[in-house]
């Protein structure tokens, strides 16, 4: 499934191994972005988030990287970096321009091949692939990402990337890009879309129900969802930290149970600085952009291998 962006300033690109399931997100800002950043959860794996703090020196940003493969995928902002360079985009420092490469990490190295991770070649790929038209599902970091966590892998859903914008009438723009890796389960009011399965696949387990008994896995830091803000809005370095914070009500309102110690969840904000805006404004249309990006990452997301998605287990349930 395909979106496509309307925001401008704005390009997102992605690449994965379909097989091993496991790739990057890139989101690209050409002209640079104001930015900010939320880090929650027990265990991030993270780049460059000290240099978004409000007090430090460089302002804007150049690129968002969300990876699967752990802290291994890392690896691949290096080759946003580098394709960045090749495009003449950076931080001008006289002999040199450096870009400002900001990223994530979620864990998926427990499906597909875990000895197959992000590298540089495949940052670099989903870097040349960024454009306006971005596709949404099993791709990028979200390519093997999993929901549904509680009782273990073995009772696991298909997580996804998703992605969704909303316009004011005055032209603000907001839109939320995420990969999907939760711990808890995914709802949208009081249907639960995708969650810890029962042992005959054939029914989803409430959170809550896991979480006031005993029956629980330890799986610190084997989760994490990720994403990023993106907005037109005019807003200081200090405001996009407080848009990121703000977004990850969209997390609590999809997602539960959230920001546990099982979970690392990372949210950035990248702000071009067109249209003038109330940052309390941004701030309430990142939380309602980030919980429908949410939904449209489950929604979207299909069955790979044994891992049954949302729409296979609806699916499932019409044919029986």
């Amino acid at each position: 499934m395909k979106k496509k962006i309307g925001i401008a300033g704005f390009l997102v690109g992605t690449a994965q191994d379909e097989n091993a399931l496991t790739g990057v997100s890139v989101i690209l800002a050409p002209e640079g972005a104001t930015a900010g950043c939320d880090v929650r959860g027990n265990a991030p794996g993270t780049r460059e988030t000290d240099l978004l703090k409000s007090e430090k020196t460089v302002d804007k940003i150049h690129a968002v990287v969300l990876s699967g493969g752990s802290a291994f995928g890392l690896e691949s902002a290096c080759g946003v970096m580098d394709y960045l360079e090749e495009e003449g985009i950076g931080f001008d420092v006289q002999v040199a321009k450096v870009p400002i490469v900001a990223g994530a990490v979620l864990f998926d190295l427990a499906v597909g091949d875990p000895k197959v991770r992000p590298d540089k070649e495949m940052g670099y790929r989903a870097a040349k692939s960024a454009n306006t038209e971005i596709e949404i599902g099993n791709v990028g970091g979200g390519c093997g990402a999993t929901v549904g966590k509680l009782r273990g892998f073995g009772s696991v859903m298909k997580g996804g990337t998703g992605y969704y914008e909303l316009e004011t009438e005055e032209g603000l723009r907001v839109g939320a890009y995420v990969c999907v890796n939760a711990c808890g389960e995914v709802y949208e009011g009081e249907e639960i879309l995708a969650g810890v399965l029962n042992k005959e696949g054939t029914k989803i387990l409430p959170a809550r129900e896991l979480m006031m008994g005993q029956e629980r896995a330890s799986l610190q830091g084997a989760n994490t969802t990720i994403g990023c803000i993106i907005t037109n809005a005019c807003l200081a370095k200090a405001q996009c930290n407080r848009v990121a914070q703000t977004a990850h009500n969209g997390y609590a309102l999809s997602i539960r149970p959230v920001h546990t110690g099982m979970d690392g969840d990372t949210i950035f904000c990248m702000a071009s600085g067109e249209v003038p805006a109330d940052a309390d404004k941004v701030s309430y249309l990142a939380q309602e952009a980030m919980k429908e990006a949410v939904l449209s990452a489950i929604l979207s997301a299909e069955k790979v291998a044994d891992i049954e998605s949302c729409s296979s287990l609806r699916q499932k349930k019409v044919r029986g």
